[in-house]
C-alpha cells in the first residue's frame, strides 16, 4: 500500500497537480498501470473551514481517504542518525523502517537522516540549508517530495551534494513537505 499527504485548507487542497504526478508515476513505476486518477475527483467531501491532513492509501485504486485535523508543531533540535541501508524512494504506508530510526532520536524534535555520508531527509520532510543566501537542498533524499519538487521548479531551493561535514557551515535550516510547506529553523541544533 501507498500512501500520498495532502493539505487542506478550508476545504481546497493546494498544488494537486504535484501530488497527481506523484501518485500516478508511483502506480506506473510499482503497479505497471497507465490509467490516471486525478486527486481532484477523488476529494470530493473536504472539510470546508481549517486545516487538515488528507490521507490517501491507494494501490492500483484508492483504497481510503481520511481528515485528520492538522496538529502543528514545533522543532528545532535534531538528532543525527546514519543509516546506509534506508529505501523509502516511494512512499509506502508501512514506514517501519523511519519509526525504527525515530525510536533513536532520544530528547531531540526529530531526526535527520545520512545515508552513505549524505544528508537526507528528516524523517518527516525533505530539508533545505542556507548558505550565502540562498537554499540548498541534498541531491540525494530519501524521497523526492511534492514540496520540494515545487521549490525546485521555482528556484527557491537549488540541489546540490550535501555531506555529513558540511552541516556545521549552517545556521538555517528548513523542513519542506504539503503541510509544513516551507518551515524555517532558525536556532538549528543538531545532537
Amino acid at each position: 500500500m501507498l500512501l500520498e499527504t495532502l493539505k487542506i485548507i478550508n476545504g481546497k487542497a493546494p498544488f494537486l497537480s504535484f501530488h497527481n504526478e506523484r501518485l500516478n508515476r508511483t502506480r506506473q513505476i510499482l503497479i505497471n498501470t497507465n490509467d490516471k486518477i486525478d486527486l481532484k475527483n477523488v476529494i470530493t467531501a473536504p472539510p470546508p473551514n481549517g486545516i487538515y491532513r488528507c490521507r490517501i492509501i491507494y494501490s492500483k485504486t484508492i483504497e481510503s481517504i481520511e481528515y485528520l485535523p492538522h496538529q502543528k508543531r514545533n522543532f528545532q533540535t535534531f538528532k543525527i542518525i546514519k543509516d546506509d541501508k534506508i529505501d523509502y524512494a516511494f512512499k509506502y504506508l508501512n514506514r517501519d523502517n523511519l519509526n525504527c530510526l525515530i525510536k533513536l532520536k532520544e530528547s531531540a524534535d526529530d531526526i535527520l537522516i545520512i545515508k552513505n555520508g549524505f544528508v537526507t531527509d528528516t524523517s518527516i520532510a525533505n530539508v533545505a540549508f542556507l548558505h550565502k543566501n540562498k537554499w540548498l537542498t541534498p541531491s540525494t533524499p530519501l524521497l523526492k517530495g511534492t514540496t520540494r519538487e515545487r521549490f525546485l521548479k521555482t528556484q527557491k531551493i537549488i540541489e546540490t551534494e550535501i555531506h555529513l561535514e558540511d552541516l556545521n557551515k549552517f545556521s538555517k535550516m528548513v523542513l519542506m513537505n504539503a503541510l509544513l510547506d516551507f518551515y524555517v529553523v532558525d536556532n538549528l541544533v543538531f545532537t
